[in-house]
């Protein structure tokens, strides 16, 4: 599956742009697999690493990371860089479901 079929989910579908080199990125991990364990597959959530996939950073003007954007049916819905709280992500995406 590519990832503009991944993003037409009629569920939300979390996108994480990172870099490995990134400290922030990496307080993120933790967050987003706590996340994913409370939400389980009312959600996806895919990790794409800028540095690997540029034009995919490029097409969503991703200009720091990481930079969390909610998708549902193809449309970004929310968006925001930097670490987000694990509380307020489930808040974020238990709206969008």
């Amino acid at each position: 599956m590519t990832f503009n079929e991944m993003i037409q989910s009629d569920k939300p579908v979390l996108v994480d742009f990172f870099a490995e080199w990134c400290g922030p990125c990496k307080m993120m991990s933790p967050i987003l697999k706590e996340v994913k364990d409370s939400l389980g597959d009312e959600v996806t959530i895919i990790k794409v690493d800028v540095d690997k996939n540029p034009q995919a950073a490029a097409a969503y003007q991703v200009q720091g990371v990481p930079t969390l954007i909610v998708f549902k049916k193809g449309e970004a819905v929310w968006r925001q860089s930097g670490v987000v709280p694990k509380a307020g992500l489930v808040n974020i995406l238990q709206q969008f479901k």
